[in-house]
């Protein structure tokens, strides 16, 4: 039977599904190290059996070692120590070569100083920990460094203008408070897609729903972008037939169309071309450009953080097309990049109908 072991106890099998919805590995052992469960992270992450490994020993399934090459199960000794420990620290160790950072946590019966009838190992990717650690790391980077320039310019202006204000003319000071404005406005731009960054990764996002007209609301994309001093003539908006009745969140919809449009100029060239159509459950919107477009085999890049293909001098943060990518999924759509039919690149995301927030 499946969860049995050798000393004829068997796995609860709502604590199998209980784990099996962890993120973590979780591998369950009893105190004499017969491992009583493996969920499913730790079958991916160890290559550990769920079927098979029940009902064997810990030491034989999972040979973890620390970097001088001692048997950790050994060295942890459950069933020795403290009567009062309740588990152990988070330790790097190593798995046929591979890096994990691993805990343990003692269950034990009476939970106050009794004796250990289950041992708890949760286990990390250390590789997986070290890649979030480099991204956090290029976040405070990239933001440093955006932050720096507008500053420095607003700093700059603004002692300049106290320090002297008589000497200059009012033509002057408009060129520099309009300076100061711009910067100022780069400022709240970041902030503003920091915080969309931080609700995104938690989970914290939210959508309010209200009728949107996707073409109405690309032509107010444009026309803004026109009115910034873009020739109407590298932008074009084609609509194809009849268009369902479009519940989304109106901001974050121009958030969407704004961020790509912005891409396709910035990393694009010739005209930008906007098509919205209807497809079976929605309805689908492709940005298009005409530039060197997206390489196959970066496609599944261009939507992590700080991603701004080979050439960085044309600036940006990077987390456009991140928080395009999430923005869309929150409203239960997709996103895709492929090449365009003239070349260049398309982005063309699909948004279901949706639904009132009052339905």
């Amino acid at each position: 039977m499946r969860g049995e072991n050798t000393h004829g106890r068997v796995a609860d099998p709502s604590s199998v599904i209980a784990i099996d919805a962890l993120p973590d590995g979780v591998v369950v052992v009893d105190g004499d190290g017969v491992v009583v469960a493996v969920n499913k992270a730790a079958e991916r992450l160890t290559g550990l059996h769920r079927k098979t490994s029940p009902g064997r020993h810990v030491g034989d399934v999972l040979p973890l070692r620390d970097a001088e090459g001692r048997d950790w199960w050994k060295w942890l000794d459950p069933r020795g120590g403290l009567s009062i420990r309740s588990r152990q620290v988070e330790l790097p160790l190593q798995l046929d070569g591979r890096d994990l950072l691993v805990t343990a946590a003692f269950v034990r019966m009476p939970a106050r100083a009794g004796r250990v009838i289950r041992v708890v190992i949760t286990l990390r990717d250390a590789a997986a920990r070290r890649r979030l650690e480099r991204s956090r790391a290029d976040l405070v980077s990239t933001v440093a460094h955006e932050l720096r320039s507008p500053l420095t310019s607003v700093k700059g202006f603004t002692a300049t203008l106290l320090a002297k204000w008589d000497r200059f003319n009012d033509a002057q000071k408009l060129v520099m408070l309009q300076t100061v404005n711009s910067d100022a406005d780069r400022v709240t731009r970041l902030i503003t897609e920091l915080l969309d960054v931080s609700r995104i990764e938690s989970g914290r996002l939210e959508i309010r729903r209200q009728v949107v007209d996707i073409p109405a609301r690309a032509r107010r994309i444009i026309a803004g972008r026109v009115a910034a001093g873009e020739s109407e003539d590298r932008f074009s908006l084609t609509v194809t037939g009849d268009l369902p009745e479009m519940w989304l969140d109106q901001d974050k919809m121009d958030q969407i169309l704004g961020n790509l449009v912005e891409n396709a100029v910035r990393h694009g060239g010739g005209k930008v071309t906007i098509v919205v159509e209807p497809v079976e459950w929605g309805v689908a919107v492709s940005v298009r450009d005409q530039g060197e477009g997206v390489k196959p085999e970066l496609a599944s890049r261009v939507f992590r953080q700080f991603w701004r293909g080979n050439d960085r001098r044309r600036g940006g943060t990077g987390l456009g097309l991140f928080i395009v990518k999430g923005l869309v999924e929150a409203h239960g759509g997709t996103i895709t990049v492929e090449r365009a039919p003239g070349g260049g690149a398309e982005f063309r995301f699909i948004m279901p109908t949706g639904q009132p927030d009052f339905a």
